[in-house]
Order: structure tokens, then sequence, then C-alpha cells
């Protein structure tokens, strides 16, 4: 496969076949939970659309999906810790048991803030299923429900994740170079 991205990847930390099986496991664990109870996967934008899109089709039940952008990094390669929302929800929660879909679980700001926020809007439940936990990086008291792997204190793009909205298209995770980021 051709890609001009290569070169800026310091090292692969998940290959396409790690994540593929993993995201399987996710899907059945989702099931075995929620197949009765008729839950709103909630995407993160933009970071969550590959993991989602996968992780929909392998939790195989009755569900739907909605979409929220948040925003706390401003193109850059840490939080701000102030979370805004740029799209809200489109539809009424209250009652409902959510799948909040993640690409990465790192300072805990936007997730906690949205957990609160989600709740605060009538959701019966929240659950947080992410593809990526660095708990090295964590300032807020928040898990996720499901996680797919843990990653070290690196900055990681690919299967959605992001450098200034590139590297999104990257079909495996790896570490970005910090020349790459540190221009």
């Amino acid at each position: 496969m051709k890609s001009n991205m290569e070169q800026d990847i310091l090292r692969v930390l998940y290959t396409e076949e790690q994540i593929k099986q993993r995201v399987a496991e996710m899907g059945e664990e989702l099931y075995d939970r929620f197949a009765d109870k008729n839950p709103m996967f909630v995407g993160v934008l933009s970071g969550c659309f590959v993991f989602m899109a996968d992780l929909v089709r392998a939790s195989q039940m009755k569900s739907e999906l909605e979409f929220i952008a948040v925003s706390s990094y401003k193109n850059g390669t840490k939080s701000t810790g102030v979370v805004q929302i740029t799209r809200d929800l489109q539809c009424d929660i209250t009652g409902r048991n959510l799948i909040v879909v993640e690409d990465i679980l790192d300072s805990g700001n936007t997730l906690s803030y949205l957990k609160e926020y989600l709740l605060t809007r009538g959701a019966a439940s929240v659950s947080i299923v992410t593809l990526l936990d660095k708990p090295s990086r964590r300032q807020k008291a928040i898990y996720a429900d499901i996680a797919g792997f843990e990653v070290p204190d690196e900055f990681v793009v690919g299967y959605g994740l992001d450098y200034a909205q590139q590297y999104r298209n990257v079909p495996y995770i790896g570490v970005l170079k910090p020349e790459v980021y540190n221009k």
C-alpha cells in the first residue's frame, strides 16, 4: 500500500490485525452487556469514526447511533483542560443507556465533562468505551468501562487518531515522531 505518512511514524504500537481482533472482542463484550437494552452509541467526533464503525458492526445488536463533537486540544498535543461542545446531540437521550465511544482516554478532562453532561441531560447510564487508554496522563478520576489497549505517554496517531487533523487514515496505531509535532 502506498503511503506518504509512514516516514512520520516512529514505530507501530498496534497492528491492523491486533486492532481488528481486539475490536471484535470488545463488540462481543458490549453485546453481552447491552443486547437486551437497545443502547445508543454516542461517538465523540472526530477521532471515534473509524473505531466506532468497526465497533458497532462487531457488537451486532439493535442500537442507535448519535454523535457529539467536543474540543479540548486546539490542534496541540496536550489538552487545554477547557472542554467545549462544538456539535451537540440531535435527539432526546432521557432514560437511554449510552455507550460513549472515544478514540483515547488521556487526561480524562473531555470524558469526565461529557459523562456528567450526558447524565444531566437524563441518560439512564453512561458507559465509556475507548480504543486507547493512557492512564499516565490522567488528571480526572474517570475510567473506561471497556478499553482496547493501554498506551505509553507518547503521541499516538492512526485508526482515527490525529495530529492537526492528519494521520487519521493510518490503518494501525503508531507513535508519531516528535520532530513532526515539535516544528
